[in-house]
């Protein structure tokens, strides 16, 4: 009986033991649990839209490095052709000042060649009349000598 006895004492202290685990230690030890399973549960899926929200932001980064490549290929051709229309500006600058240089010294060489028929038209009736008054062996007057040269450079 004593084994027997002793095997009901055991079994008594083991069932208050569990009832006393199950009322006052088990209900703690649960709601850590579940709180723990919550709190991993929310870890999983705030990493879960951390991951799709990382997608997105890659995805504007591309979508935004895209425009700006777009932005700075037109800016390049937009600078390429004002830096064309500039050179081709310039160039028909150029020959517009060289048209108009050309014009000017063409004026000028003109003048200065009516100039120098004028002056040489002048010196041949000088020599003519020195010709004629030493052919002459006299002095022409005033009058006649004006008719002379005038007649001289009209035909000159």
């Amino acid at each position: 009986m004593d084994i027997n006895l002793t095997l009901l004492g055991q079994t008594i202290a083991m069932i208050v033991f569990v009832w006393f685990c199950m009322k006052f230690i088990w209900p703690p030890i649960m709601q850590a649990i579940e709180e723990r399973q919550t709190q991993i549960a929310d870890g999983l899926a705030a990493a879960e839209k951390g991951k799709q929200n990382l997608d997105k932001a890659n995805a504007q980064s591309e979508e935004i490095l895209t425009d700006a490549r777009k932005q700075a290929n037109t800016i390049l051709e937009q600078a390429n052709q004002r830096a064309n229309k500039i050179v081709s500006e310039g160039k028909s600058d150029g020959v517009k000042e060289r048209e108009k240089m050309l014009k000017s010294a063409k004026s000028e060489i003109k003048q200065q060649s009516n100039r120098a028929r004028a002056e040489l038209s002048g010196q041949v009736v000088s020599i003519a009349l020195a010709g004629a008054e030493k052919i002459l062996q006299r002095e022409i007057n005033e009058k006649d000598h004006d008719d002379i040269l005038s007649k001289l450079a009209k035909k000159l």
